[in-house]
């Protein structure tokens, strides 16, 4: 074997606080719990975007989104293109190695035939391409609003379209993706898995059986619980699978979100049109579409019980970027000649080495107008959005997030040095992202579009 089997599990829209080992007291994740503490839990991990396609295309490429060519939401009609196969993945860099490779869930990343899951690596694959989908019917309706955009069915079994109709989709994506384990466990191949849940992200549905285990909770807060606790009982199923077959001590997990919780109207389902709050993000400010910190510090795992040690809490600035190196260097893969603007925190997890602890690096952000940088303890917005379409009347905003992670008081007058210097990385960066994306991803015509 090369290196371990390697499960990367990724929900959709769940908020940071929306744990209960992250603190909160009103919902149940018993299984995620268990998969932290036989690892690392991460305080300050970040999601490449605030928005979905954008954080995917992160994950698997170990870029930042505009370095991979998605930067917005991905249009979800059949012909949509998304990210393209020149850009290596983890499964893509992991199949050469003798990996076998499989997806499950939501991809995101194209929906024509040139970006789809098996371009990008993946030997075996399930599940839905565009952003959203109803979760019993798996038709993507989403648009319908418009006069214009037509309802698409939208579930695929490696390139076949099936249909199962009257099927709750978190549990048909765990179904196989145990069932993917299974196969895998019988050669003697290390594998890849990818497990992409849609949920918690609207429609908001979920089996009466997951509502009645919180049935205090009022409507908005029961439902997301019950959407959650479907994917816990998920990755319960997963653990007692790599149990059962004795790979669990050398099977690295990672966990993430892929943003944080949306607040969008149309998660209620019945005309109501003031924001969601189904989700929480703790004493975060923001949320999905925000880079303050609600919208991309999201939960964040990794369990490797043969190399990392157990019950591990890192307040290490982290982010999905990371993910794609840390797991080349779980598979004794060499990482040089691949652009990456993440890095490997293998050594810092194992406690083989502190260094290079990427305390005080520069992660960056951007969507839209928005542009955030984070450096050790400062973080710098510009042009925030606190609601969707609206920017905060605090186009420059500083924020110590040692002494105040919910960005409350800006220091960027204050601050004036700090502010000068991150600006200046912020802006200089954010120019090489549209610089980059005019010469090389625009004539592409990625299709890159805000239509979920």
């Amino acid at each position: 074997m090369v290196g371990p089997n390697i499960i990367v599990i990724m929900t959709d829209d769940q908020g940071y606080a929306d744990l209960s080992c992250a603190g909160s007291s009103d919902l149940a994740t018993p299984h995620l719990d268990e998969v932290a503490a036989t690892g690392v839990r991460f305080t300050n991990f970040y999601a490449g975007s605030a928005v979905c396609s954008p954080s995917r295309a992160s994950l698997l490429t170990g870029r930042y989104p505009g370095n991979a060519g998605v930067r917005s939401i991905l249009a979800g009609h059949r012909t949509a293109t998304g990210l393209s196969p020149t850009v290596p993945t983890i499964a893509g860099l992991l199949k050469p190695a003798g990996y076998r490779t499989s997806m499950t869930g939501k991809w995101h990343l194209g929906v024509s035939e040139d970006c789809r899951p098996d371009r990008h690596g993946f030997d075996d694959w399930y599940g839905f391409l565009a952003g959203c989908v109803d979760y019993y019917s798996h038709i993507f309706y989403w648009g319908m609003a418009d006069g214009r955009t037509d309802p698409v069915h939208d579930l695929w079994d490696n390139g076949e379209e099936t249909y199962d109709n009257g099927r709750y989709l978190t549990e048909m994506i765990t179904r196989r993706a145990v069932s993917q384990i299974r196969s895998a466990a019988r050669s003697d191949r290390p594998f890849f898995s990818y497990v992409a849940y849609n949920a918690p992200h609207y429609p908001m549905h979920a089996p009466r059986a997951y509502l009645d285990r919180f049935p205090h909770l009022p409507d908005e807060r029961r439902v997301m619980a019950a959407m959650i606790a479907a994917v816990d009982d998920g990755v319960g199923a997963i653990l007692r699978e790599l149990d059962r077959h004795g790979l669990r001590d050398d099977t690295m997990i990672v966990f993430c979100s892929d943003n944080g919780p949306s607040r969008e109207t149309r998660n209620w389902l019945d005309g109501t049109s003031i924001p969601y709050r189904g989700g929480t993000t703790g004493p975060l400010k923001g949320h999905k579409y925000s880079l303050y910190e609600g919208g991309i510090r999201v939960p964040g795992i990794i369990s490797w019980p043969a190399r990392i040690p157990a019950g591990q809490v890192v307040d290490l600035p982290c982010s999905a970027v990371d993910v794609l190196p840390t797991i080349l260097a779980a598979a004794r893969l060499d990482a040089a000649g691949l652009e990456l603007d993440g890095t490997s925190l293998l050594d810092v997890l194992s406690g083989a080495a502190m260094a290079p602890a990427p305390a005080d690096r520069q992660l960056f952000w951007e969507l839209g107008d928005q542009t955030a940088v984070r450096e050790g303890r400062w973080k710098l917005v510009l042009n925030g959005q606190l609601v969707e379409g609206e920017t905060d009347p605090e186009s420059v905003f500083l924020a110590d997030l040692e002494q105040d992670v919910a960005e409350q008081h800006n220091l960027a007058g204050a601050e004036p040095g700090v502010t000068a210097r991150l600006t200046a990385a912020a802006t200089d960066w954010r120019a090489g992202i549209e610089q980059r994306w005019t010469d090389e991803w625009l004539p592409l015509q990625t299709g890159t579009a805000a239509l979920a």
